[in-house]
């Protein structure tokens, strides 16, 4: 067995000492709160739906957040409504917000006679969730995770 160089133990201590080294370099943030505040029809064929939301992203962060993009899906009254994506970039300002749009691809064929129940119940809003995740241009800090719920009113 032919024996290790002297620098392999001092090379795999700086190693591990550079790796957890980084860790610190990584921003410690608070996931931005993203809430729906409106809705429009942009196409409704029969198979398929396109819905512009515009959205409201606030930064409890006090540093800016530049956005490249957001991925996501969203559920309405608990059934699943559409998924997509943004990828227009924008900063939200530290410990401020900022609107921007997205669009929202369905097929409501499928939900609309699960969710149109909810809808009798209580005409004047839907509740809605969102998950995805929100890519930033922070260095190693690529991408913050979210999950937000809430009621879209129907008015």
């Amino acid at each position: 067995m032919t024996p290790l160089p002297r620098f392999v133990p001092a090379l795999l201590v700086a190693l591990s000492l550079g790796t957890a080294g980084c860790a610190a370099f990584v921003p410690k943030l608070e996931t931005p709160q993203l809430s729906v505040i409106g809705v429009e029809v942009l196409d409704a064929q029969l198979l398929e739906q396109r819905f512009s939301v515009r959205m409201r992203v606030q930064n409890p962060n006090d540093r800016a957040l530049p956005i490249r993009g957001l991925t996501y899906t969203m559920q309405l009254a608990g059934q699943d409504f559409g998924r997509g994506m943004s990828a227009k970039a924008f900063t939200v300002p530290a410990l401020g917000e900022a609107e921007f749009d997205m669009i929202v691809t369905t097929n409501l064929a499928g939900s609309l006679l699960r969710i149109l129940p909810q809808l009798e119940r209580n005409p004047e809003s839907l509740e809605y969730r969102l998950e995805g995740r929100v890519d930033t241009d922070l260095g190693l800090l690529r991408s913050i995770p979210f999950v937000e719920k809430g009621r879209l009113s129907m008015k």
